[in-house]
């Protein structure tokens, strides 16, 4: 027997039974070493010849980034990490097939048991299987092994590589690690490895012909006769069809069946019905039952004109997701991943783009149970075109994507690229190369799948090549104003046969307000096109911009965004629009933003936490009551004693009063084409200090309130001089608090927008790498102020924050629970 001596056995957690199928999530008990070992017999040696390198305790998912893809002072680690953990004999019920089923991982994975390689796998979006069988059963049969244990090892590496897909030229991190769920499966030796489900509704809505091809894993390729069940059941459970199919094992690895349903359910956003499909496949080597949802709905773009869901107009309002948290990194627990998904209904979201690389099954259930239209893309992403290895890569993303991915209701399109145009990895960049690889995988779409339509964005000489366009539109950010967004989307329209808009918006720091958001852009100009060209995302240098010359306020941003859900009403020939990105994410490509590595154009934090624009979102977007005062995150504003101040409040009912200090300001109506805030607006006159603001808003018989509290400051103020520190919150031992910044009169700095550092000395750790305004250790200061929160260990820590020109600031914060 060889001693393994270094762990205890894996946790199986997570565990669902169909028939003699089982599949096990397997979560806890692993450890986990980043940098590269010698070989696998590092991993798997006894204890005591172990040497350095010193392995950590982690849970699954976990990826290598989860705290340096926002670190402001390092690079993110791209490189080898391995992980180990020991599978318990029980685990492998005898006479079955033993999978490894990986959900993703990043980006090139090796799997061991022992030390022997059962599988290789490149590319970090895509789900793969490993059967390990054999090897267990090796590992078992070893001279004097009578351990009741077998060690599993993988190796994941994110190493840079010009030939893989995606490039770092993108604009997100290319993360690392075993970040999605992995599953020990057991079935038996003849199993059901995949079923497509073919729905097609007739015109009339009225019956859907289904066609279902099972697949079979088989690879001892067993012969003799095998029946196989099929059971539908409605999305109330009840059951309207069975069948069951006679096979001739040896004979072919699929089986087609056909079914009829009469007035089915359909599938909508508003009612996203589901139907189960429950195939039970019987042998001599024992049962197998394997269950899949799928939906009833049909599509259709119309040529230069909306787009039909079951035959009736609907504006495709969306936005994107990157798979990106505070904290996980790409390691989104399932909880987490559910709680984004609803958040974006929340906001009245139908329709997402999954940027840039196939995502989680997760994400996709979500969307079909949520009914929330997707785009689902493969990472070719940036950079060019490369070799044959690096084509190959395209293919098999893409046949996995949509093999994997068939059967979701909510797939509507299956993109092929992002930004192909941009060059960068290659010597050569050839247009008619990335052409007649676009057109591959595009004849490549619609031979694995004739229904879906095929998408690209940003690369204008291949629009002609897919079936859905979109080209790059950054009215009022990247180029021009936002009144120009119109006037580009029309152009387009005519010129592309199926125009979708995906991609705009405007960057925007938590907690950063403007009194005047316009104030310093006046010399861009407009109607001259609205797209983002080479450099435009940074900020210095090139023609007068947004992005580089505006004040990155959550102010503009709600403006922008409400001027373009208040055009979009009007275009009744429009399919849709996606807003990017949904979620603040980081990227190694903006080490200079407010956020050092934060991609900061989303409506919520890194972290959830909602920006002011999620509710402009929500006025247009939503039906159930809601009313939201602009600047629940702006305790300061400032001006002059009698000066009218201009209040927002976005919500989607009729009307609403405002109430300043207990007085009313007046009743407005709504208007949607009463720019801005759809007409509810008034022009106020604050008291200097203490105001209270509240809104009452009627819909129907429903009524909606809402306040907050702001100060408003009539002291002028000049040039900060330093740093002053105060506690703002405590819950146990993690405390919050805020540095503001001051003049040499002591008169508080509301519109200050200096960088500063936070550090900290004594008993306790800063709570930073999270890529959120309260959780970066180095961040612009949002109107003067920024806050951040500590973990206290011990009896007091000290926090400090220095700035260039500024008298540093620091407080001491004590344990209050210690005796």
């Amino acid at each position: 027997m060889r001693p393994i001596l270094y762990f205890l056995f894996a946790i199986l957690a997570v565990q669902t039974v169909y028939g003699n199928r089982s599949s096990k999530r397997l979560l806890n008990n692993w450890e986990f070493v980043k940098g590269d070992l010698g070989g696998v017999y590092e991993a798997i040696r006894p204890a005591e010849l172990s040497i350095l390198p010193t392995w950590e305790e982690v849970e699954m998912p976990h990826c290598f980034n989860a705290f340096d893809a926002v670190d402001p002072d390092v690079a993110y680690y791209q490189g080898p990490g391995w992980y180990r953990t020991l599978l318990p004999r029980s685990a492998f019920e005898n006479g079955q097939r033993h999978l490894l089923h990986f959900e993703g991982a990043g980006q090139k994975t090796k799997v061991f048991v022992d030390n022997q390689l059962v599988g290789e796998h490149v590319g970090g979006y895509d789900e793969f299987t490993f059967d390990i069988t054999d090897a267990v059963w090796q590992y078992s049969q070893m001279d004097g092994n009578e351990a009741d244990s077998v060690p599993l090892v993988i190796r994941c590496d994110n190493s840079r590589d010009l030939q893989m897909i995606p490039s770092d030229l993108s604009d997100f991190n290319i993360y690392g690690g075993l970040y999605r769920y992995l599953n020990l499966v057991n079935v038996p030796e003849l199993s059901i490895s995949q079923i497509h489900v073919d729905v097609q509704l007739e015109k009339n809505n009225k019956n859907a012909q289904l066609t279902i091809l099972s697949e079979f894993y088989n690879p001892q390729n067993r012969k003799g006769p095998a029946r196989l069940n099929y059971k539908i059941s409605t999305p109330t459970g009840k059951i309207i069809d069975t069948k069951e199919v006679e096979i001739a094992l040896g004979e072919g690895n699929l089986s087609k069946t056909e079914f009829e349903i009469n007035r089915p359910l359909l599938w909508t956003v508003q009612q996203p019905n589901l139907y189960t499909l429950e195939a039970t496949l019987t042998t001599e080597d024992g049962i197998d039952t394997f269950t899949q949802k799928f939906g009833i709905r049909s599509f259709e773009f119309i040529p230069h004109g909306p787009f039909l869901l079951n035959g009736e107009r609907l504006f495709l309002r969306g936005t994107h997701r990157h798979e990106d948290h505070a904290g996980y990194a790409a390691a989104m627990p399932e909880d987490l991943i559910i709680q984004e998904m609803q958040l974006m209904k929340d906001m009245g979201v139908n329709f997402i783009r999954l940027g840039h690389y196939q995502q989680s099954r997760i994400v996709l259930d979500a969307c079909d149970s949520l009914g929330i239209l997707v785009w689902e893309e493969i990472p070719w992403c940036r950079g060019g075109v490369g070799n044959e290895s690096y084509q190959a890569q395209g293919r098999r993303m893409l046949t996995n994507m949509i093999n994997q991915h068939y059967n979701h209701p909510s797939v509507i399109i299956w993109g092929l690229g992002n930004e192909n145009d941009w060059p960068g990895d290659f010597p050569e960049y050839e247009k008619d190369s990335i052409r007649a690889f676009m057109g591959e995988l595009n004849d490549l779409s619609h031979q694995l799948d004739p229904v879906r339509k095929t998408a690209i964005r940003r690369c204008d000489f291949c629009s002609d090549i897919v079936d859905v366009y979109s080209p790059s539109v950054w009215a009022g950010w990247y180029r021009g104003k936002y009144t120009d967004y119109t006037k580009v989307s029309e152009d387009w329209n005519q010129k592309v046969t199926n125009f979708l808009h995906v991609e705009w918006g405007a960057s925007n720091h938590a907690m950063r307000h403007s009194e005047n958001p316009d104030k310093g852009i006046e010399a861009i100009s407009g109607g001259k096109g609205a797209d983002e060209r080479s450099g435009d995302f940074l900020l210095k240098g090139g023609d007068a911009r947004v992005s580089k010359d505006g004040d990155w306020s959550e102010t503009y941003a709600c403006n922008l965004i409400d001027w373009h859900l208040k055009e979009q009403e009007n275009m009744d020939w429009h399919t849709g629009t996606a807003y990017w990105p949904f979620k603040d994410f980081s990227t190694p490509l903006r080490p200079e933003n407010p956020v050092p590595f934060l991609n900061q154009k989303g409506v919520v934090q890194r972290d959830f936490t909602k920006k002011e624009a999620f509710y402009v979102f929500q006025s247009y977007w939503t039906k159930k009551p809601m009313a939201h005062i602009y600047g629940h995150t702006w305790p300061v504003r400032w001006g002059e004693e009698n000066e009218p101040k201009m209040v927002k409040v976005y919500s989607n009912c009729d009307e609403a009063e405002l109430f300043l200090n207990g007085k009313s300001q007046g009743v407005k109506k709504r208007d949607s084409q009463n720019f801005p805030a759809a007409g509810l607006r008034w022009n106020v006159i604050f008291s200097s200090g203490d105001n209270q603001l509240k809104v009452i808003a009627k819909k129907g018989k429903e009524i909606i309130a809402d306040s907050i509290t702001q100060v408003y400051q009539t002291q002028k103020w000049e040039a900060p001089t330093e740093l002053i520190f105060k506690e703002i919150h405590r819950l146990g031992n993690t405390v919050e608090v805020e540095v503001q910044t001051f003049d040499s009169n002591k008169v508080f700095c509301p519109d200050a927008k200096n960088q500063i550092r936070f550090s900290i000395a004594g008993d306790g750790q800063l709570l930073d790498n999270l890529g959120t305004s309260n959780g970066s250790r180095v961040i612009e200061l949002y109107n003067g102020r920024a806050s951040i929160r500590l973990q206290l260990n011990g009896e007091n820590a000290v926090v400090s924050a220095v700035s260039e020109g500024l008298k540093s600031g620091f407080i001491t914060v004590t344990n209050s629970e210690l005796p």
